[in-house]
């Protein structure tokens, strides 16, 4: 199979956009739960209207979701994007976890100084330093100390896995990567068919629906997600080889939209991707190819990617933020203009938080120590007469 590109691809700074939207859909599932995943699960909802407090959570309960498979399938797109051909494993793992580990041992020690560490047990926040609490099925795990660092488990599992898997993925014949991706959504619905009916919906978990070992399997167990990150590999490829269809960004929108209500409506741990992977993939691939051809998508200005650029620490603070900010407000929820000045604090609070990881951890220590230094040349000692 000959390669696809022979030159340095273009970056794509429309999927960096989108990177700040998809963790805008997470900040909305977060600062409308009516439980807080932080023991005693008290209330974070700010608003006293019951009818407008349901309806937000109902209308952002699955944004959550959406916005983290976005994440899988971008990481598994953009990692293959950018891969250099013939890079060693060891270069890619050492520029991969200076991303994720030093925004995550700043929100972790953070957390345990505010409040995690008076209600965390060793047993949890242990594994949970070295990003491992999600392989864990107890609830008190893989939700400890910084709730939404339980993604970063699963983004660690796709970085270790990633020099494994595109190998055989770059030998797939660009005439059969969609009958792979086709492979892998199946895959995915059986993941979620095992969680409903096989795993144990007891005990029942404090915020959602079903059981706590349920959700944990069905959306927390990093295993089943590597489906979501090839995924993006494969429409990666797809995009590179020509092979991904030209579709108007105009129209993904609707698809996506359509597939949240689809999410919506659907049995509950079908919500968690299934629903939605179809549309992510017209998304990505969409924005993708029209960053290809120099269009304008309206997400790829420099606002845009100075927002993408903080998109992760803007996540991974929301723990800290939002649950144990909102304990500083009076506990009673707020009439609506003052739920809403609530609600913009914290979002304001999250956006300062998210940028200063951002400019102060995230991107020193990438500068700093992502790539090795080049050694300077040692000097010839030449005799002169």
């Amino acid at each position: 199979m000959a390669p696809e590109v022979v030159a340095k691809r273009p970056p794509l700074h429309s999927l960096t956009g989108l990177r700040f939207i998809a963790a805008l859909l997470v900040f909305c599932f977060h600062v409308t739960l009516s439980n807080s995943p932080v023991p005693p699960n008290t209330a974070v909802n700010p608003f006293a209207n019951e009818g407008l407090a349901s309806f937000l959570e109902v209308l952002f309960s699955k944004a959550g979701y959406l916005g983290v498979s976005f994440f899988f399938v971008l990481s598994g797109f953009v990692i293959t994007w950018s891969a250099t051909p013939g890079e060693g494993a060891l270069p890619f793992y050492r520029r991969r976890l200076l991303k994720i580990f030093p925004n995550h041992l700043v929100m972790f020690a953070l957390a345990m100084v505010l409040f995690a560490g008076a209600i965390t047990r060793p047993g949890a926040w242990i594994p949970n330093i070295f990003l491992l609490h999600s392989m864990f099925p107890q609830g008190d795990v893989y939700v400890s100390v910084n709730p939404p660092s339980w993604t970063l488990c699963s983004e660690l599992l796709f970085y270790l896995s990633f020099p494994l898997l595109i190998r055989p993925i770059r030998r797939i014949a660009a005439n059969r990567l969609w009958l792979w991706t086709g492979v892998m959504v199946v895959c995915m619905v059986l993941v979620q068919i095992v969680t409903q009916y096989v795993i144990s919906d007891s005990p029942k978990s404090p915020i959602t629906p079903i059981s706590v070992t349920q959700f944990w399997f069905g959306y927390i167990f990093p295993v089943p997600r590597l489906f979501e990150f090839i995924v993006g590999m494969l429409v990666a490829r797809a995009v590179m080889a020509g092979r991904f269809p030209r579709i108007d960004i105009r129209w993904s929108i609707p698809a996506m939209i359509l597939g949240y209500v689809v999410a919506l409506k659907a049995p509950f741990v079908y919500g968690f991707s299934v629903a939605t992977i179809l549309p992510i993939v017209l998304v990505i691939g969409a924005f993708a190819t029209a960053d290809i051809r120099g269009e304008n998508t309206g997400v790829n200005g420099r606002k845009w990617r100075w927002l993408g650029e903080i998109s992760f620490g803007f996540y991974i603070c929301q723990g800290v933020v939002i649950f144990y900010g909102r304990t500083l407000f009076p506990s009673d929820p707020f009439s609506t203009p003052v739920a809403l000045l609530v609600t913009l604090a914290l979002f304001l609070a999250t956006l300062l938080a998210g940028w200063a990881l951002y400019a102060l951890v995230e991107r020193p220590t990438m500068t700093r120590w992502s790539r090795p230094r080049k050694l300077a040349p040692t000097p010839t000692l030449v005799k002169t007469p």
